[in-house]
């Protein structure tokens, strides 16, 4: 896990680039690359790449980045891990390829080399690179399938600037303060910021699945080399627990790939502890587990610790408990939102998993998210298709439900009526409408109150957030549980869950691994075209504890709604009876400057 800078000076008539702005971007990333720094330049000085480095796979410095192809003509930037290198360097080997490293790096390079963009059909793992042709003098960016490691970029229209985060692009003072309204609408909407959008309107993120070329004309247009719904193609060939089992134990052992220790982070849920016990299975020697306990859920149905210990247990790990208070909470807050590239109301529970972790070493974990988006773990899976089958009709009457809204609106004071009630006949035509309304924080009604007449509409129109989750494609799988599984993954999963693990972990430097978000494992998953269960999951080892396959659902949770109100930090217009996601959204909002700049 690493950091990736790099600045092109496209335009004939911009200037060479600023090396000492490529190394203010590099180094605002310096948690991301604790071990090692580097940086290359091209001869006319119009090219720089720079690159932080949290050593993981062959730790010689011979490994370094930013690194050159052996025929010299490709230099790359990269941040993530190829957990099938191994078998793709003997397959270039075969053919005639001699290596110099260790590195997975080597290994994509020369793919590079070979298969050119294609190569990206070849490597199973998370990544975020920038790579530098120098005979046709352009540069590609890219980022894996699912989105897990992040890139942002910022043009000007004379010089693109590249960025493992939207932060380190700031640092340098030369990007436009001008904010992004979908950015900042698509915060309170979602609770995150959906990509490619970010705060300012300079910044894009290169979308998931995509790859980018960037040449004397300018940044071209993103080009997708992976489709989400193409993971849900019915084979019944592949249709036994067995195969389930074996395809969950094949995806934890390349995860665990790598020449420093991997531990996890176990939970109470079912979804860390099958990886737990995947990984001991796997692994040679016991492997190390953490788990974050909270004063304030000691004792109740929210604990995690009693359950997770008899897992670590029954697993032999070398196991932490680390219980946070608040007054620790209080503490590290600014921290917290300094490490935020990019608002967010999550995070918190991967910051002090994280730092758990970092307490004791180790520079790489696993983590059970995704489970529930391939396993139909979220209420969204049961309440959606009900939704859908009661109020599909309100699609086929236009205006039906805006009419309706803009009657019930007004009396929501004095009826009690919930904000997002009174836009079911207006969402509820389609699935992507009633997922906006099921997982939306605020609605589309309640912006302007929020930000300001001129910037809701100015961003709503850019987002667009029905077509925005219509993008996601998941029209293109066949059954409601494999299309609500698209959303997720688009939207919560990609735009918060794995943005938070990033930055949350990063901020300590800690690697944060994912085996369930991973493409292999998941065409296996949904071999019959839906998701699967809990249950199917829960029988990939014996040995889990009876009383976690009875118990609901449950997470790495934290105790916030509590901390908020104590430590004073909330909203300055707060509202005591909004739930406590939508009053800490406000804060958030507020401290990242709610778009305060805006004008049309």
């Amino acid at each position: 896990m690493c950091g990736v800078a790099a600045i092109y000076s496209y335009h004939y008539a911009a200037e060479d680039i600023e090396r000492s702005e490529l190394r203010a971007i590099r180094d605002r990333m310096q948690s991301r690359g604790p071990d090692d720094d580097g940086e290359w330049y091209s001869e006319d000085n119009r090219v720089g790449l720079g690159h932080r480095r949290l050593s993981i796979i062959d730790l010689s410095k011979q490994a370094a980045q930013p690194m050159t192809s052996q025929c010299g003509r490709y230099v790359i930037s990269y941040n993530g891990e190829i957990y099938n290198y191994k078998s793709l360097r003997a397959g270039l080997e075969s053919a005639g390829t001699r290596f110099a490293t260790d590195s997975d790096t080597e290994v994509v390079l020369e793919m590079f080399r070979r298969y050119g963009t294609d190569m990206f059909n070849h490597l199973r793992g998370m990544y975020a690179l920038a790579i530098w042709d120098t005979l046709e003098r352009r540069m590609l960016l890219a980022r894996d399938p699912f989105g897990i490691k992040p890139l942002y970029y910022a043009d000007d229209g004379w010089t693109c600037r590249v960025a493992s985060q939207v932060k380190a692009l700031r640092a340098i003072g030369q990007i436009s303060d001008d904010p992004e309204p979908a950015g900042h609408v698509g915060f309170l909407l979602f609770g995150s910021v959906p990509e490619p959008f970010t705060l300012w309107r300079e910044i894009r993120a290169v979308p998931a699945g995509t790859y980018v070329w960037v040449d004397r004309s300018g940044i071209g247009a993103p080009r997708k080399y992976f489709d989400l719904p193409s993971l849900y193609e019915c084979d019944s060939a592949r249709s036994t627990d067995d195969s389930l089992s074996e395809a969950i134990e094949d995806s934890v052992r390349h995860h665990m790939v790598a020449d420093v220790p991997v531990g996890a982070f176990l939970s109470s849920g079912l979804d860390s502890s099958v990886l737990v016990a995947m990984m001991s299975k796997c692994a040679t020697t016991p492997i190390k587990t953490v788990t974050v306990g909270f004063e304030e859920f000691r004792g109740t149905s929210a604990d995690e610790v009693p359950l997770a210990e008899e897992v670590a247990s029954a697993f032999n790990t070398q196991h932490t408990t680390r219980l946070v208070s608040r007054e620790e909470f209080e503490q590290d807050l600014p921290k917290i939102l300094h490490a935020m590239d990019q608002p967010t109301i999550d995070g918190i529970n991967i910051w002090f998993a994280s730092k758990a972790c970092a307490e004791i070493g180790l520079k790489v974990a696993v983590s059970g998210l995704g489970g529930d988006e391939i396993s139909a773990g979220y209420p969204t899976f049961r309440v959606l298709p009900n939704w859908y089958r009661k109020t599909r009709f309100a699609g086929k009457i236009p205006g039906l439900g805006s009419m309706l809204r803009g009657i019930l609106a007004p009396l929501r004071p004095l009826t009690g009526i919930n904000a997002k009630a009174v836009g079911m006949l207006e969402y509820g035509g389609s699935l992507a409408g009633l997922y906006l309304l099921k997982r939306g924080l605020f609605m589309p009604w309640e912006l302007p109150d929020l930000v300001g007449r001129e910037l809701a509409r100015e961003g709503l129109k850019r987002l667009d957030p029905l077509e925005n989750l219509e993008r996601s494609g998941y029209r293109n799988a066949d059954t409601p549980g494999a299309r609500i599984s698209v959303l997720e993954q688009s939207c919560y999963m990609r735009n918060q869950l794995l943005r938070d693990a990033d930055w949350a972990s990063m901020a300590h430097s800690l690697e944060v691994r994912v085996p369930f978000v991973d493409p292999v494992l998941q065409r296996q998953v949904f071999r019959h075209g839906r998701p699967t269960s809990k249950a199917e999951i829960a029988k990939v080892s014996s040995l889990l504890p009876k009383a976690m396959l009875t118990r609901q659902k449950s997470g790495f949770e934290t105790p916030v709604e509590n901390w908020i109100s104590k430590c004073g930090i909330e909203s300055k217009t707060p509202k005591a009876t909004e739930h406590w996601s939508r009053r800490w959204a406000r804060s958030i909002n507020q401290h990242f400057g709610d778009g305060c700049a805006f004008s049309h």
